[in-house]
C-alpha cells in the first residue's frame, strides 16, 4: 500500500485521540443534568441557532385566537463553574501534578494528559455568565420574537426583571439586546428590575432554608448513593484511570471532574481529556446523582420544595388576570410581555408545584434501576437557558365564552400538555379551576414559617 494510502487509511495518533474524545463527549453530553446545553433539548439549533425546529407551527390554537400577553421565567445561560467547584477541581489537578511525570505517562495515560492540561479556570469566575450564554439568551430572544412577532413589535412595552445574581442580570441584558434594532421595543431603554422575591423565593423561605437547604439530613438518599455500589464502582475505574489510591478520591471529586467535561463543552464547545475517565454507563450514573440532589431539594422531595414557589406561581395568574379584565373593558394591555431570568432552583420547584415530570416511584438511592426511564431528568427540564413560558390569547368565533381566553405553555419551545385535559391548550377558566387549590390556599407565608416544634424526623417535612 502507498505511503499515502495508509496514512488516509490510519489516523495518526493525535487525531485518533481526537475523535475518541469527540466520540466520548457525544456519549456523555446527555447526563450532565442541571449543567446541560440548551442544545441538548434542542438538538435542530447546533446546525442553526434560530430555527423554531420542527414544532414551529405546529400549534393547535384556533386561526382566530390572537396573543395579548407572554409570561417567560428564563434560567440563565451557560455559566461558569463556581469558586467551590473551582476550588475542588484545582485540588484534583494538583494531586495529578505531583504524580512522577514518566510513571504517569508510561503507566496511566489519561493521567499524563489531564496533568497536561490547563487549569485556566480562577475563582473570580464564580458561576459568572459565559460568552456562550449570552449567546444562549439573545438567541432565544430573537427566536420567541419570531415565534410571537405581535407581541415582540415595535413599541410593546416589556417587564424585565431578574434575580441578584449577576448571571442573571447580564442574562436579562443579552436578552434585550438579542432583541436588538430589527425588534425594536421603541427608544426607551429597558431596565432590568431586580426582583429575588420572586427569583430566588427558595432564599427568603425559612422553613425550606432550615429544614432543607441547611439540613444535611434532608439529603440523606443523595449521601447514601455516593456512598453505594453504583458510585464504588465509577470511584474504583476513576482512581484506576488516574493511578490514585481509591482513598484519594471521593464521589465530590469524581463529580467534579465529570462536570469539568460538561463545562468545556458549553463553555467552549470542545471535548475534555476529563471527558475520556467516563463512559456512557458511568455517565448515567452521576446523571442519577445530580438529579437525586434536584429531586430531593428542589423537587418532590420534600413539600415545601414547591409548595415555596407558590408566591410565583399566584404572581403569574395575576398577571393573566389583569391581562384578561384589560381585554374584557377594551383596553390596551398594560403588560403584554413580562420577562423574568432566574435559576434552576427557580424553575424546578414552580414545575413540581404544577406536577410536571412526577414519577409513581420516589427517586432513592435504592432504586436507581428501576429509574432508568424516569420522567425527572434535570438535563431535559432545566439546562442552562431553559425557559417555560406562558402565553394566553384571546379567540374570536368560539362557541362558548368560556372559549374565550385561552393559554399555552412551553417549556424549552416545546408546547406541554396540561394535566387536566392532555391538550397542548386549555381555556384559562378550566386552567385555573384545576389550579384552584394553589391558587387559593398557598401562602408564601404560612407555608415558609419554621414549626414551633423542632422537627427531627425527615418524613415529616
Amino acid at each position: 500500500m502507498a505511503p499515502s494510502r495508509i496514512a488516509a487509511a490510519f489516523p495518526s495518533a493525535a487525531l485518533l485521540l481526537l475523535l475518541l474524545l469527540a466520540v466520548a463527549s457525544a456519549g456523555l453530553s446527555g447526563y450532565f443534568g442541571t449543567k446541560s446545553r440548551y442544545e441538548e433539548v434542542n438538538p435542530h439549533l447546533v446546525r442553526d441557532p434560530l430555527s423554531l425546529g420542527p414544532t414551529a407551527g405546529a400549534s393547535r390554537l384556533p386561526a382566530a385566537c390572537t396573543p395579548l400577553q407572554l409570561r417567560a421565567l428564563l434560567r440563565h445561560g451557560t455559566r461558569y463553574p463556581t469558586a467551590g467547584q473551582i476550588r475542588r477541581l484545582g485540588e484534583l489537578h494538583a494531586r495529578l501534578l505531583r504524580r512522577p511525570t514518566a510513571a504517569t505517562a508510561a503507566d496511566c495515560p489519561a493521567a499524563a494528559d489531564l496533568a497536561a492540561w490547563q487549569m485556566w479556570y480562577e475563582e473570580s469566575l464564580d458561576g459568572r455568565l459565559a460568552p456562550q450564554g449570552r449567546r444562549d439568551m439573545e438567541h432565544l430572544a430573537r427566536r420567541l420574537a419570531a415565534r410571537f412577532p405581535a407581541l415582540f413589535a415595535a413599541r410593546r412595552r416589556l417587564v424585565l426583571a431578574s434575580s441578584s445574581k449577576h448571571r442573571c442580570l447580564q442574562s436579562g441584558a443579552a436578552f434585550r439586546r438579542g432583541l436588538g434594532p430589527s425588534l425594536s421595543l421603541g427608544t426607551d431603554e429597558v431596565e432590568v428590575e431586580v426582583n429575588d422575591s420572586l427569583m430566588r423565593f427558595f432564599d427568603h423561605c425559612a422553613k425550606f432554608v432550615a429544614l432543607v437547604e441547611e439540613n444535611d439530613a434532608a439529603m440523606c438518599q443523595v449521601n447514601a448513593f455516593k456512598e453505594g455500589s453504583e458510585m464504588r464502582k465509577v470511584l474504583e475505574k476513576v482512581a484506576s484511570a488516574l493511578c490514585l489510591p481509591v482513598e484519594e478520591l471521593n464521589a465530590d471529586l469524581v463529580q467534579v471532574a465529570f462536570l469539568t467535561c460538561s463545562y468545556e463543552l458549553a463553555i467552549k464547545n470542545v471535548t475534555s481529556p476529563w471527558c475520556s475517565l467516563f463512559s456512557e454507563e458511568d455517565a448515567k450514573v452521576l446523571e442519577y446523582l445530580n438529579d437525586l440532589k434536584q429531586y430531593w431539594k428542589r423537587g418532590y422531595g420534600y413539600d415545601i420544595n414547591s409548595r415555596s414557589s407558590c408566591i410565583l406561581f399566584q404572581d403569574i395568574f395575576q398577571h393573566l388576570d389583569k391581562a384578561v379584565e384589560e381585554s374584557k373593558s377594551s383596553k390596551p394591555i398594560s403588560s403584554p410581555l413580562i420577562v423574568q431570568v432566574g435559576h434552576a432552583e427557580t424553575l424546578q420547584p414552580l414545575l413540581a408545584l404544577m406536577g410536571f415530570f412526577k414519577d409513581d416511584e420516589p427517586l432513592k438511592a435504592n432504586n436507581y434501576i428501576r429509574q432508568t426511564h424516569r420522567k425527572f431528568r434535570s438535563g431535559q427540564i432545566v439546562p442552562y437557558a431553559a425557559n417555560l413560558v406562558f402565553v394566553l390569547y384571546h379567540c374570536d368565533q368560539v362557541k362558548t365564552s368560556n372559549e374565550e381566553y385561552q393559554v399555552q405553555m412551553l417549556l424549552n419551545e416545546k408546547p406541554m400538555s396540561f394535566h387536566h385535559s392532555n391538550e397542548t391548550i386549555s381555556t384559562y377558566a378550566d386552567l385555573k379551576d384545576y389550579y384552584k387549590d394553589i391558587l387559593e390556599n398557598c401562602h408564601f407565608k404560612e407555608e415558609c414559617e419554621l414549626p414551633t416544634v423542632n422537627i427531627t424526623a425527615i418524613d415529616e417535612l
